[in-house]
């Protein structure tokens, strides 16, 4: 069953980062990097600014700040170092067979994928907390948050069960953070 199961990830991986191309390359490229975020951080940063007290916005950006904490470290030290699984791109068969983007192959270890753990750990945390605002920025968070892990299948460097390990750790991450200050909403 695990065989069958990693055979699946692997044709999987290999289907997507397939469908490279110049224009894709680039925009997944762009997509993974770090600074793309910086649109979402600012765009959280400003809504908090205008609907909660400063101090409420300071609270609520510090547990957002925890909140990526514990999922990047959780990430790395409780799930990579431990399951010690071999990223695609370091797997002595699948390395020749993918498309690397900037000869790009990321780290020895890929389970959980840091990338998708953070991000939405950030998604659901921000979602939930705006979710009275407006209930529409929890599927865009979501959405962006996707985005970015898919950008990690393509390059290569994480099978879609690496991601999906992470988007699970990361949104149970986000709603603990969230449940931890929804009194503090009003």
């Amino acid at each position: 069953m695990i065989e069958k199961l990693e055979h699946i990830d692997q044709q999987v991986l290999l289907w997507i980062n397939g469908l490279h191309s110049s224009l894709f390359d680039q925009l997944m490229w762009t997509v993974s990097d770090v600074k793309f975020g910086i649109p979402f951080y600012l765009f959280c940063i400003y809504y908090l600014y205008k609907h909660f007290s400063v101090r409420q916005l300071l609270l609520f950006l510090f547990v957002g700040i925890i909140a990526v904490a514990l999922s990047d470290l959780s990430a790395k030290y409780l799930f990579k170092e431990v399951f010690q699984r071999y990223r695609p791109s370091h797997h002595l068969v699948l390395q020749e067979h993918l498309h690397y983007v900037n000869n790009y192959h990321g780290g020895k270890y890929g389970f959980v994928s840091s990338h998708a753990s953070n991000m939405f750990s950030l998604a659901i945390y921000f979602g939930l907390l705006f979710r009275k605002l407006n209930d529409k920025l929890l599927y865009y968070f979501i959405t962006f948050a996707l985005l970015i892990a898919y950008s990690r299948i393509y390059l290569g460097v994480h099978y879609p069960s690496d991601v999906l390990g992470g988007a699970l750790l990361g949104s149970i991450i986000g709603y603990f953070c969230f449940n931890a200050v929804k009194n503090k909403i009003q």
